[in-house]
C-alpha cells in the first residue's frame, strides 16, 4: 500500500528557508510529494505570490489533497512534522511514550518522550527566535547606511552581541550539550539510540548557528559531532539533493 494513502502532497519550499528538514521528513517516511520551489525578491524575502497559498507567505507550506474531502494547507514547521506523523505511518520517528505498566497515568511517559514533546515546542519557540535576532543584527551591521549612521549600525549590534545574544547561546548550547551527554540508553541523538523527528527537526537552526559562527566545535565539541552525525544520514543527503536538483542551484540553508 502507498505510504501516502490515496493523499497528494505539495511542499512550497523557499530557496534557503526551513523547507529542508520537512523534505527529510518526508523522505523519511518514503511519501511521494511534488516540490514547488520559489525565490526570494532581492530585499531577500518571499515572492507576493507565496500568499496565494497562505495568507502569511512564508515557507514551508504543505497542501494535503485527499480524494472527497477538502484539500488542507498547512503551515509552520512543527504543525506540518505533526501532520505528517499522525497521519503517515510517523510511529518510527517517535519514541515510546509510556512506562510499560503505566500507560496512561500522569508521569508514566518515558524520559525519550517527554524530550520529544519538549523539543517538537523548543526548537521553534526558543531557539530558532535567538537565530532570527542574530541575523536581523548582522543585516543592520552590514547593510547599507549613510555614513553618519554607520557609527550607530556598528555600535547596536555589537550591544545586542554582548548584552543578549551571546549569553543567551552560551546557555542554550551548554543545555544542548547537557542534553546529548545523557540522552536515554547513551544515545547519540536527542531523544535516546534511534532518530526522531525532533532531530530532524533541529537540524536545521543548528546548520544556521554553525553558519552565523555563533556555535563553534571548540565550545561545543559534542553538539557539534552530533550536527555532523545527521548530516552524514542518507535521509539529510537525500533532502539536499531533491532540493538542488528543484531549484538548480547548490544548497545553501541561508
Amino acid at each position: 500500500m502507498c505510504a501516502n494513502r490515496g493523499v497528494k502532497i505539495v511542499l512550497h519550499s523557499l530557496e534557503r528557508s526551513r523547507a529542508q528538514r520537512v523534505i527529510w521528513l518526508m523522505e523519511e517516511l518514503d511519501l511521494a510529494y511534488e516540490l514547488k520551489t520559489y525565490k526570494r525578491g532581492a530585499n531577500g524575502i518571499a515572492p507576493p505570490e507565496m500568499k496565494q497559498i497562505h495568507p502569511l507567505g512564508k515557507s514551508p507550506v504543505v497542501s494535503f489533497s485527499a480524494p472527497d474531502t477538502p484539500q488542507h494547507t498547512i503551515a509552520e514547521s512543527s504543525v506540518i512534522f505533526e501532520y505528517l506523523l499522525d497521519h503517515f505511518q510517523g510511529q518510527k520517528l517517535i519514541p515510546e511514550r509510556y512506562v510499560h505498566g503505566k500507560e496512561g497515568q500522569p508521569g508514566g511517559e518515558t524520559d525519550a518522550w517527554m524530550r520529544y514533546r519538549y523539543y517538537m515546542h523548543y526548537t521553534e519557540g526558543s531557539f530558532t527566535p535567538l537565530l532570527v535576532t542574530q541575523i536581523l543584527m548582522n543585516i543592520i551591521k552590514d547593510g547599507p547606511a549613510p555614513f553618519f549612521l554607520k557609527p550607530v549600525t556598528g555600535i547596536v549590534p555589537r550591544i545586542v552581541a554582548k548584552e543578549y545574544s551571546q549569553p543567551n547561546f552560551d546557555t542554550h548550547f551548554g543545555f544542548l550539550e547537557s542534553q546529548l551527554a545523557s540522552s536515554p540508553d547513551q544515545g547519540k541523538y536527542l531523544c535516546g539510540s534511534q532518530l526522531t523527528a525532533v532531530d530532524i527537526l533541529m537540524s536545521y537552526p543548528l546548520v544556521v548557528a554553525l553558519c552565523l559562527g555563533v556555535l563553534r566545535k571548540e565550545k561545543c565539541p559534542r553538539l557539534c559531532a552530533y550536527l555532523d552525525h545527521l548530516q552524514t544520514l542518507d535521509g539529510y543527503k537525500r533532502s539536499v539533493k531533491k532540493l538542488e536538483e528543484a531549484e538548480g542551484q547548490p544548497y545553501k540553508p541561508m
